[in-house]
Protein backbone atom coordinates (compact mmCIF):
# COMPACT_ATOMS: atom_id res chain seq x y z
CA UNK A 1 0.00 0.00 0.00
CA UNK A 2 2.82 2.38 0.80
CA UNK A 3 4.47 1.64 -2.53
CA UNK A 4 1.18 2.16 -4.41
CA UNK A 5 0.62 5.44 -2.57
CA UNK A 6 4.04 6.64 -3.73
CA UNK A 7 3.22 5.77 -7.33
CA UNK A 8 -0.11 7.62 -7.11
CA UNK A 9 1.62 10.71 -5.74
CA UNK A 10 4.25 10.47 -8.47
CA UNK A 11 1.49 10.46 -11.09
CA UNK A 12 -0.10 13.54 -9.52
CA UNK A 13 -3.02 11.81 -7.79
CA UNK A 14 -4.10 11.85 -4.14
CA UNK A 15 -3.48 8.65 -2.18
CA UNK A 16 -6.23 9.06 0.42
CA UNK A 17 -8.40 6.00 1.24
CA UNK A 18 -11.54 7.44 -0.38
CA UNK A 19 -9.73 7.93 -3.67
CA UNK A 20 -8.26 4.41 -3.59
CA UNK A 21 -11.71 2.85 -3.05
CA UNK A 22 -13.10 4.20 -6.33
CA UNK A 23 -13.73 1.99 -9.34
CA UNK A 24 -12.34 2.95 -12.78
CA UNK A 25 -15.70 4.24 -14.08
CA UNK A 26 -15.80 6.71 -11.17
CA UNK A 27 -12.74 8.60 -12.41
CA UNK A 28 -12.64 11.26 -15.08
CA UNK A 29 -10.76 10.60 -18.33
CA UNK A 30 -7.80 12.68 -17.14
CA UNK A 31 -7.68 10.87 -13.81
CA UNK A 32 -7.71 7.48 -15.55
CA UNK A 33 -4.73 8.61 -17.63
CA UNK A 34 -2.81 9.35 -14.43
CA UNK A 35 -3.93 6.08 -12.81
CA UNK A 36 -2.43 4.28 -15.84
CA UNK A 37 0.81 6.21 -15.32
CA UNK A 38 0.82 5.25 -11.63
CA UNK A 39 0.39 1.56 -12.56
CA UNK A 40 3.42 1.78 -14.82
CA UNK A 41 5.53 3.64 -12.26
CA UNK A 42 4.67 1.02 -9.61
CA UNK A 43 6.48 -1.58 -11.76
CA UNK A 44 9.78 0.30 -11.51
CA UNK A 45 10.49 0.26 -15.29
CA UNK A 46 13.56 1.57 -17.07
CA UNK A 47 11.61 2.73 -20.14
CA UNK A 48 8.21 4.44 -20.27
CA UNK A 49 6.20 4.31 -23.52
CA UNK A 50 3.56 7.04 -23.19
CA UNK A 51 0.77 6.97 -25.77
CA UNK A 52 -1.08 10.33 -25.69
CA UNK A 53 -0.57 10.83 -21.93
CA UNK A 54 -2.08 14.33 -21.96
CA UNK A 55 -5.45 13.19 -23.33
CA UNK A 56 -8.24 14.38 -21.06
CA UNK A 57 -6.02 16.66 -18.97
CA UNK A 58 -6.80 20.28 -18.25
CA UNK A 59 -4.17 22.97 -18.83
CA UNK A 60 -2.93 22.86 -15.24
CA UNK A 61 -2.63 19.06 -15.24
CA UNK A 62 -0.81 19.16 -18.60
CA UNK A 63 1.74 21.60 -17.21
CA UNK A 64 2.27 19.43 -14.15
CA UNK A 65 2.54 16.34 -16.36
CA UNK A 66 5.25 18.04 -18.42
CA UNK A 67 7.12 18.87 -15.22
CA UNK A 68 6.80 15.30 -13.92
CA UNK A 69 7.96 13.74 -17.20
CA UNK A 70 10.96 16.06 -17.27
CA UNK A 71 11.83 14.99 -13.71
CA UNK A 72 11.39 11.31 -14.63
CA UNK A 73 13.87 11.73 -17.49
CA UNK A 74 16.28 13.48 -15.12
CA UNK A 75 15.92 10.57 -12.68
CA UNK A 76 17.08 8.04 -15.28
CA UNK A 77 13.93 6.90 -17.07
CA UNK A 78 13.98 6.65 -20.85
CA UNK A 79 10.77 8.12 -22.30
CA UNK A 80 9.12 7.41 -25.65
CA UNK A 81 6.31 9.93 -26.05
CA UNK A 82 3.62 9.41 -28.73
CA UNK A 83 1.48 12.52 -28.98
CA UNK A 84 -0.49 15.05 -31.00
CA UNK A 85 0.20 17.58 -28.25
CA UNK A 86 3.10 19.51 -29.78
CA UNK A 87 3.34 21.82 -26.78
CA UNK A 88 3.92 18.82 -24.52
CA UNK A 89 6.51 17.40 -26.94
CA UNK A 90 8.39 20.71 -27.04
CA UNK A 91 8.35 20.92 -23.24
CA UNK A 92 9.61 17.36 -22.63
CA UNK A 93 11.39 15.77 -25.59
CA UNK A 94 15.00 16.33 -26.63
CA UNK A 95 14.52 14.57 -29.98
CA UNK A 96 11.43 14.26 -32.16
CA UNK A 97 10.39 12.01 -35.05
CA UNK A 98 7.29 12.93 -37.08
CA UNK A 99 5.20 10.33 -38.89
CA UNK A 100 2.69 10.67 -41.72
CA UNK A 101 0.83 7.65 -43.11
CA UNK A 102 3.31 5.30 -41.49
CA UNK A 103 6.44 6.99 -42.82
CA UNK A 104 9.06 9.16 -41.13
CA UNK A 105 8.85 12.68 -42.51
CA UNK A 106 11.31 14.43 -40.18
CA UNK A 107 13.69 13.57 -37.34
CA UNK A 108 16.12 15.50 -35.23
CA UNK A 109 16.37 17.81 -32.22
CA UNK A 110 12.91 18.93 -31.11
CA UNK A 111 13.50 22.68 -31.61
CA UNK A 112 14.39 22.00 -35.25
CA UNK A 113 11.59 19.53 -36.02
CA UNK A 114 8.89 21.35 -34.03
CA UNK A 115 9.86 25.01 -33.78
CA UNK A 116 7.77 27.10 -31.41
CA UNK A 117 4.75 28.56 -33.22
CA UNK A 118 4.35 32.27 -33.68
CA UNK A 119 2.17 34.00 -31.14
CA UNK A 120 -1.45 33.92 -32.31
CA UNK A 121 -3.00 37.25 -33.22
CA UNK A 122 -5.45 38.70 -30.70
CA UNK A 123 -9.02 37.57 -31.31
CA UNK A 124 -11.08 39.91 -33.44
CA UNK A 125 -14.13 41.22 -31.65
CA UNK A 126 -17.29 40.00 -33.30
CA UNK A 127 -20.94 40.62 -32.70
CA UNK A 128 -22.53 37.47 -31.34
CA UNK A 129 -25.59 36.35 -33.32
CA UNK A 130 -28.91 37.07 -31.67
CA UNK A 131 -30.26 33.81 -30.27
CA UNK A 132 -33.82 33.05 -29.16
CA UNK A 133 -34.22 33.37 -25.42
CA UNK A 134 -35.46 29.82 -24.96
CA UNK A 135 -33.14 27.05 -23.79
CA UNK A 136 -33.13 23.81 -25.75
CA UNK A 137 -31.30 22.00 -22.91
CA UNK A 138 -31.10 23.09 -19.28
CA UNK A 139 -30.00 21.87 -15.85
CA UNK A 140 -30.90 23.64 -12.61
CA UNK A 141 -29.90 22.68 -9.08
CA UNK A 142 -28.20 19.54 -10.38
CA UNK A 143 -26.49 17.46 -7.70
CA UNK A 144 -24.99 14.05 -8.53
CA UNK A 145 -23.15 11.39 -6.57
CA UNK A 146 -21.18 8.24 -7.31
CA UNK A 147 -22.29 5.76 -4.65
CA UNK A 148 -25.62 4.49 -3.35
CA UNK A 149 -26.98 6.43 -0.42
CA UNK A 150 -25.93 9.76 -1.97
CA UNK A 151 -22.31 9.35 -0.89
CA UNK A 152 -19.44 10.81 -2.88
CA UNK A 153 -21.02 13.92 -4.39
CA UNK A 154 -19.34 14.98 -7.63
CA UNK A 155 -21.76 17.77 -8.61
CA UNK A 156 -23.40 20.26 -6.26
CA UNK A 157 -26.20 22.62 -7.30
CA UNK A 158 -24.95 23.06 -10.88
CA UNK A 159 -26.83 25.20 -13.40
CA UNK A 160 -26.15 25.02 -17.17
CA UNK A 161 -28.22 26.44 -20.02
CA UNK A 162 -27.80 25.79 -23.77
CA UNK A 163 -29.84 28.22 -25.91
CA UNK A 164 -31.38 27.33 -29.24
CA UNK A 165 -28.60 27.26 -31.84
CA UNK A 166 -26.04 28.40 -29.27
CA UNK A 167 -22.87 26.87 -27.91
CA UNK A 168 -22.22 26.63 -24.17
CA UNK A 169 -18.79 25.38 -23.08
CA UNK A 170 -17.96 23.69 -19.79
CA UNK A 171 -14.33 23.70 -18.62
CA UNK A 172 -12.54 22.93 -15.39
CA UNK A 173 -9.77 20.85 -13.84
CA UNK A 174 -9.70 17.09 -14.45
CA UNK A 175 -12.09 15.45 -12.01
CA UNK A 176 -14.23 18.56 -11.53
CA UNK A 177 -17.42 16.79 -12.65
CA UNK A 178 -17.65 17.74 -16.34
CA UNK A 179 -18.26 14.22 -17.65
CA UNK A 180 -20.77 13.41 -14.90
CA UNK A 181 -22.65 16.57 -15.91
CA UNK A 182 -22.67 15.40 -19.54
CA UNK A 183 -23.83 11.91 -18.55
CA UNK A 184 -26.67 13.34 -16.43
CA UNK A 185 -27.89 15.42 -19.38
CA UNK A 186 -27.56 12.40 -21.69
CA UNK A 187 -29.55 10.26 -19.25
CA UNK A 188 -26.70 7.85 -18.51
CA UNK A 189 -26.04 8.83 -14.87
CA UNK A 190 -29.06 8.07 -12.69
CA UNK A 191 -27.73 9.05 -9.26
CA UNK A 192 -28.74 12.68 -9.30
CA UNK A 193 -31.40 15.13 -8.26
CA UNK A 194 -32.38 18.51 -9.69
CA UNK A 195 -34.23 19.74 -12.75
CA UNK A 196 -33.26 18.67 -16.27
CA UNK A 197 -35.27 19.94 -19.23
CA UNK A 198 -35.32 19.54 -23.01
CA UNK A 199 -37.31 22.27 -24.77
CA UNK A 200 -38.96 23.14 -21.47
CA UNK A 201 -40.15 19.61 -20.71
CA UNK A 202 -38.71 17.40 -17.92
CA UNK A 203 -35.92 15.15 -19.20
CA UNK A 204 -35.87 11.72 -17.52
CA UNK A 205 -33.09 9.12 -17.49
CA UNK A 206 -32.34 7.44 -20.83
CA UNK A 207 -34.42 4.29 -20.30
CA UNK A 208 -37.53 6.46 -19.80
CA UNK A 209 -36.98 8.91 -22.66
CA UNK A 210 -39.19 9.10 -25.69
CA UNK A 211 -37.79 8.47 -29.15
CA UNK A 212 -38.04 12.23 -29.79
CA UNK A 213 -35.92 12.99 -26.70
CA UNK A 214 -33.36 10.32 -27.57
CA UNK A 215 -32.96 11.68 -31.08
CA UNK A 216 -32.99 15.28 -29.91
CA UNK A 217 -30.20 14.97 -27.32
CA UNK A 218 -27.15 13.16 -28.69
CA UNK A 219 -23.99 12.55 -26.66
CA UNK A 220 -20.47 12.00 -28.02
CA UNK A 221 -18.27 10.86 -25.18
CA UNK A 222 -14.54 10.92 -24.74
CA UNK A 223 -13.70 7.21 -24.75
CA UNK A 224 -15.70 5.75 -27.63
CA UNK A 225 -14.07 2.43 -28.54
CA UNK A 226 -16.32 0.39 -26.26
CA UNK A 227 -19.44 1.87 -27.89
CA UNK A 228 -18.77 0.17 -31.23
CA UNK A 229 -19.67 -3.44 -32.04
CA UNK A 230 -16.52 -5.22 -33.20
CA UNK A 231 -18.53 -7.57 -35.42
CA UNK A 232 -19.87 -4.90 -37.80
CA UNK A 233 -18.15 -2.18 -39.78
CA UNK A 234 -18.09 1.23 -38.18
CA UNK A 235 -19.84 2.89 -41.13
CA UNK A 236 -22.67 0.37 -40.90
CA UNK A 237 -23.18 1.35 -37.26
CA UNK A 238 -23.04 5.06 -38.07
CA UNK A 239 -25.70 4.68 -40.78
CA UNK A 240 -27.88 2.56 -38.51
CA UNK A 241 -28.50 5.63 -36.32
CA UNK A 242 -30.42 7.36 -39.11
CA UNK A 243 -32.42 4.21 -39.85
CA UNK A 244 -33.41 3.66 -36.22
CA UNK A 245 -34.01 7.26 -35.11
CA UNK A 246 -35.12 8.99 -38.34
CA UNK A 247 -36.73 6.20 -40.35
CA UNK A 248 -34.42 6.53 -43.37
CA UNK A 249 -33.86 3.62 -45.73
CA UNK A 250 -30.52 1.84 -45.28
CA UNK A 251 -29.32 3.13 -48.68
CA UNK A 252 -30.16 6.79 -47.91
CA UNK A 253 -28.72 6.47 -44.39
CA UNK A 254 -25.45 5.13 -45.77
CA UNK A 255 -25.30 7.94 -48.35
CA UNK A 256 -25.68 10.56 -45.63
CA UNK A 257 -23.21 8.72 -43.40
CA UNK A 258 -20.58 8.77 -46.15
CA UNK A 259 -21.12 12.51 -46.70
CA UNK A 260 -20.57 13.32 -43.01
CA UNK A 261 -17.71 10.82 -42.87
CA UNK A 262 -15.87 12.58 -45.70
CA UNK A 263 -16.40 16.07 -44.26
CA UNK A 264 -14.67 14.86 -41.08
CA UNK A 265 -11.63 13.66 -43.02
CA UNK A 266 -12.30 9.92 -43.09
CA UNK A 267 -11.63 8.26 -46.42
CA UNK A 268 -13.62 5.68 -48.37
CA UNK A 269 -11.01 3.14 -47.31
CA UNK A 270 -12.21 3.47 -43.71
CA UNK A 271 -15.79 2.50 -44.56
CA UNK A 272 -15.10 -1.24 -44.58
CA UNK A 273 -13.07 -1.23 -41.37
CA UNK A 274 -14.09 -2.48 -37.95
CA UNK A 275 -13.44 -0.53 -34.74
CA UNK A 276 -10.23 -2.43 -33.96
CA UNK A 277 -8.73 -1.26 -37.27
CA UNK A 278 -9.27 2.46 -36.56
CA UNK A 279 -7.15 4.77 -34.45
CA UNK A 280 -8.52 6.62 -31.44
CA UNK A 281 -8.87 9.83 -33.43
CA UNK A 282 -10.66 8.05 -36.29
CA UNK A 283 -13.09 6.46 -33.84
CA UNK A 284 -13.77 9.83 -32.21
CA UNK A 285 -14.78 11.23 -35.61
CA UNK A 286 -16.84 8.11 -36.35
CA UNK A 287 -18.68 8.60 -33.03
CA UNK A 288 -19.36 12.23 -33.94
CA UNK A 289 -20.69 11.08 -37.34
CA UNK A 290 -22.99 8.60 -35.60
CA UNK A 291 -24.47 11.33 -33.40
CA UNK A 292 -24.87 13.75 -36.32
CA UNK A 293 -26.82 11.14 -38.32
CA UNK A 294 -29.58 11.46 -35.70
CA UNK A 295 -30.05 15.12 -36.76
CA UNK A 296 -30.14 16.21 -33.08
CA UNK A 297 -31.47 19.43 -31.59
CA UNK A 298 -28.54 19.54 -29.18
CA UNK A 299 -25.17 17.83 -29.36
CA UNK A 300 -23.20 17.10 -26.17
CA UNK A 301 -19.49 16.91 -27.05
CA UNK A 302 -17.26 15.56 -24.27
CA UNK A 303 -13.59 16.07 -25.17
CA UNK A 304 -14.13 14.98 -28.77
CA UNK A 305 -10.84 16.41 -30.10
CA UNK A 306 -8.44 14.91 -27.55
CA UNK A 307 -7.04 12.28 -29.94
CA UNK A 308 -7.03 14.50 -33.03
CA UNK A 309 -4.20 16.28 -34.78
CA UNK A 310 -4.59 19.95 -35.70
CA UNK A 311 -5.95 19.24 -39.21
CA UNK A 312 -8.62 16.83 -37.95
CA UNK A 313 -9.55 19.26 -35.16
CA UNK A 314 -10.16 21.97 -37.76
CA UNK A 315 -12.43 19.63 -39.73
CA UNK A 316 -14.45 18.79 -36.60
CA UNK A 317 -14.84 22.42 -35.53
CA UNK A 318 -15.81 23.40 -39.08
CA UNK A 319 -18.54 20.75 -39.02
CA UNK A 320 -19.80 21.99 -35.64
CA UNK A 321 -19.90 25.55 -36.97
CA UNK A 322 -21.73 24.44 -40.13
CA UNK A 323 -24.34 22.61 -38.06
CA UNK A 324 -25.03 25.66 -35.93
CA UNK A 325 -25.34 27.93 -38.94
CA UNK A 326 -27.35 25.65 -41.23
CA UNK A 327 -29.38 23.49 -38.85
CA UNK A 328 -29.51 25.69 -35.73
CA UNK A 329 -28.13 22.75 -33.72
CA UNK A 330 -27.23 23.69 -30.15
CA UNK A 331 -23.94 22.45 -28.70
CA UNK A 332 -22.73 21.73 -25.17
CA UNK A 333 -18.94 21.67 -25.59
CA UNK A 334 -16.84 20.11 -22.84
CA UNK A 335 -13.11 20.57 -23.28
CA UNK A 336 -9.77 21.72 -21.96
CA UNK A 337 -8.59 23.57 -25.06
CA UNK A 338 -9.32 27.18 -24.17
CA UNK A 339 -8.39 28.39 -27.67
CA UNK A 340 -11.17 26.22 -29.11
CA UNK A 341 -13.56 27.39 -26.40
CA UNK A 342 -12.88 31.01 -27.35
CA UNK A 343 -13.63 30.24 -31.00
CA UNK A 344 -16.74 28.11 -30.52
CA UNK A 345 -18.58 29.09 -27.35
CA UNK A 346 -21.05 31.88 -26.74
CA UNK A 347 -21.33 31.10 -23.02
CA UNK A 348 -18.91 29.46 -20.59
CA UNK A 349 -19.31 27.58 -17.32
CA UNK A 350 -16.25 26.79 -15.18
CA UNK A 351 -16.50 23.85 -12.78
CA UNK A 352 -14.22 23.05 -9.88
CA UNK A 353 -14.76 20.33 -7.26
CA UNK A 354 -18.29 19.77 -8.54
CA UNK A 355 -19.51 23.37 -8.32
CA UNK A 356 -19.80 26.34 -10.69
CA UNK A 357 -17.08 28.90 -9.91
CA UNK A 358 -17.48 31.12 -13.00
CA UNK A 359 -20.14 31.53 -15.67
CA UNK A 360 -21.35 33.98 -18.27
CA UNK A 361 -20.43 35.19 -21.73
CA UNK A 362 -17.28 33.28 -22.75
CA UNK A 363 -15.23 36.36 -23.65
CA UNK A 364 -16.15 38.06 -20.40
CA UNK A 365 -15.28 35.00 -18.30
CA UNK A 366 -11.93 34.47 -20.05
CA UNK A 367 -11.15 38.18 -20.26
CA UNK A 368 -12.03 39.05 -16.67
CA UNK A 369 -12.19 35.81 -14.67
CA UNK A 370 -13.71 36.02 -11.20
CA UNK A 371 -12.39 32.72 -9.81
CA UNK A 372 -8.86 31.60 -9.08
CA UNK A 373 -9.62 28.34 -10.92
CA UNK A 374 -10.26 30.20 -14.18
CA UNK A 375 -7.18 32.38 -13.70
CA UNK A 376 -5.04 29.29 -13.07
CA UNK A 377 -6.36 27.54 -16.20
CA UNK A 378 -5.55 30.64 -18.23
CA UNK A 379 -2.05 31.07 -16.77
CA UNK A 380 -1.10 27.48 -17.56
CA UNK A 381 -2.63 27.20 -21.02
CA UNK A 382 0.67 27.41 -22.93
CA UNK A 383 3.26 24.78 -21.98
CA UNK A 384 5.90 26.52 -24.01
CA UNK A 385 5.74 29.79 -22.08
CA UNK A 386 4.46 28.73 -18.66
CA UNK A 387 6.52 26.89 -16.11
CA UNK A 388 5.90 25.34 -12.72
CA UNK A 389 6.09 28.81 -11.20
CA UNK A 390 2.82 29.64 -12.98
CA UNK A 391 1.00 27.16 -10.76
CA UNK A 392 -0.09 27.12 -7.18
CA UNK A 393 2.03 24.88 -4.93
CA UNK A 394 1.77 21.35 -6.28
CA UNK A 395 1.43 18.09 -4.36
CA UNK A 396 4.64 16.24 -3.49
CA UNK A 397 6.62 15.76 -6.69
CA UNK A 398 7.99 12.70 -8.38
CA UNK A 399 9.98 10.46 -6.11
CA UNK A 400 13.34 9.36 -7.38
CA UNK A 401 13.33 6.16 -9.37
CA UNK A 402 15.00 4.07 -6.67
CA UNK A 403 12.22 4.99 -4.23
CA UNK A 404 9.58 3.47 -6.53
CA UNK A 405 11.24 0.10 -6.96
CA UNK A 406 9.16 -2.84 -5.64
Amino acid sequence: REHAAGALRAAGLPDDPGFRRRFPHQFSGGQRQRVALAQVLACGPSVLVLDEPSTGLDTVARLRLADRLTRLAADGYALLLLSHDHDLVRAVAARTVTLDRGRVTAAGPTPEVLPAPAAPPPPVAATAPVRPAGAVLEARGLTAWLHAGRRGEVLRDVAVRVPEGGCTAVVGPSGSGKTVLARCLAGLHERHRGHLAFRGEPLPVLRRRTARQIRGVQYVWQEVRGSFDERRTVLEQVARTAVRLRGLTPREAERQARAVWERLGLSAEHTARHAAALSGGELQRAALSRALLADPDVLICDEITTALDSVSTELVTAEITRLREESDTAVLWIGHDLALVERLADDLVVLDSGGVVDSGDSRTVLGAPRSETTRLLLRSRHLGTAGPAALEPVPPGVQRKEHLQP
